[in-house]
């Protein structure tokens, strides 16, 4: 009975608490949008806040002796925790793989400025290369899984910097920017003890919004590289369906710093490649090549516009002309897999229309598809035009 109120009545007075101070935070929030010293008041008060609801455990450990201790780490994990659990078997759920998850993990939080990054990184990538290998396809699976749920962290991680760097994506309206900073804090309360603490103060002091940019860039160049080994363990398709879906990463890339864009063009490429090789070499059924098909559809309107409108590079071209030319061919590829009369008109006027109004760069050039796109579909309107018409009965 005692362990269940010790474990119990921390959170009853942490969420009553919590809830009390979010609505007397209100009018400091409003207020704090105007005035300096009183933005300095309201983030003197969350930091005390924070660092009182991160005592409460604590506190009451020390009020039942018996009780155990409220922050106790196991080293040991079991498959509720957060590394990735079997997906068909073949050894996906065990020690191998949660320590590949780990490390990917850490890898994801460590800076780039850090000496650590590199001997992570390098321990990671020796340990998928040592995977592969072996040629074994448990192995193999593991490899899979577990950089299938880093590149999905690292997607979602590297669209939220983005819309943090664009102040908040589609807020619009000063209501609506205030609800959605209004939003933020209320998570980042949920969060007590220390690690919301600095994270409160990261936020007041605006440390988030300093490093956005170069977090967005470190997770662009994480992703490039967990898609390769992703292509070179066998599962790129995993990648090339995330990538086709972020079409609000894609459509935010737009208008994002030259050198983020560079380093999401290098990704688009790399997929791209991927995606066309997508159900080549197997017996596919009606419903494999529709999925095929919209994959494919759906990353080339995610990210054509994008390889429309980046920049050719700051210090040097993102892609050499070898490159381009091969990318262009794909895409032209790509492009005749559709279907002939709705798809390939969608995208080939998005094309048309990010390719002649952006005057920094002229490439993809696919003008060769346009034009053949146009004289089919000016063949089949005169073949219908003079078809005659059937005479009624």
């Amino acid at each position: 009975m005692d362990k269940s109120v010790s474990s119990v009545a921390p959170l009853l007075v942490r969420n009553l608490l919590t809830w009390t101070f979010v609505h007397a935070d209100k009018s400091l929030f409003f207020f704090s949008e105007k005035f300096q010293i009183i933005q300095r008041l309201r983030s003197f008060l969350v930091s005390a806040f924070l660092f009182f609801i991160g005592l409460l455990p604590y506190f009451f450990s020390s009020l039942i002796p018996n009780s155990p201790e409220p922050h106790k780490f196991h080293f040991k994990s079991t498959k509720d925790d957060q590394f990735p659990a079997s997906i068909g078997g073949g050894g996906t759920d065990s020690g191998v793989s949660r320590a590949l998850s780990q490390l990917l993990l850490i890898m994801n939080d460590i800076p780039v400025s850090s000496r650590k990054y590199e001997v992570v990184r390098s321990l990671v990538e020796k340990l998928i290369d040592e995977n592969l290998l072996e040629g074994n396809q448990a192995l193999r699976e593991v490899n899979c899984a577990v950089l299938s749920a880093a590149f999905a962290r690292s997607l979602a991680e590297l669209e939220v910097a983005m819309e943090r760097d664009c102040g908040g994506g589609g807020v619009a309206t000063e209501s609506d920017y205030m609800y959605y900073k209004a939003n933020r804090f209320i998570r980042g309360v949920k969060y007590y003890g220390s690690v919301a603490w600095r994270y409160a103060v990261a936020i007041s002091r605006s440390d988030i919004n300093g490093r956005s940019g170069c977090s967005a860039e470190k997770l662009a160049a994480e992703l490039l590289w967990l898609s390769q080994k992703m292509a070179a363990s066998g599962c790129a398709e995993e990648a090339v369906c995330k990538w086709a879906s972020a079409s609000n990463v894609a459509w935010l890339a737009l208008t994002t710093e030259p050198r983020l864009q560079c380093s999401l063009v290098k990704v688009s490429a790399f997929l791209i490649k991927q995606a066309k090789d997508i159900g080549e070499e197997e017996v596919q059924d009606e419903t494999r090549t529709l999925h095929v098909r919209q994959t494919k559809m759906k990353m080339l309107l995610s990210w054509l516009p994008l390889l429309c409108r980046a920049n050719n590079g700051t210090d040097s071209p993102i892609l050499s002309m070898a490159e381009r030319a091969q990318l262009e061919n794909i895409l032209e590829e790509m492009i005749e897999t559709l279907d002939a009369e709705e798809e390939q008109e969608t995208v080939l006027s998005l094309w048309l229309h990010h390719f002649t109004y952006c005057s920094v760069s002229d490439w993809p050039n696919l003008r060769s598809s346009y034009t053949q796109w146009y004289s089919a579909s000016r063949a089949r309107l005169t073949a219908r035009v003079a078809q005659p018409e059937p005479t009624p009965i």
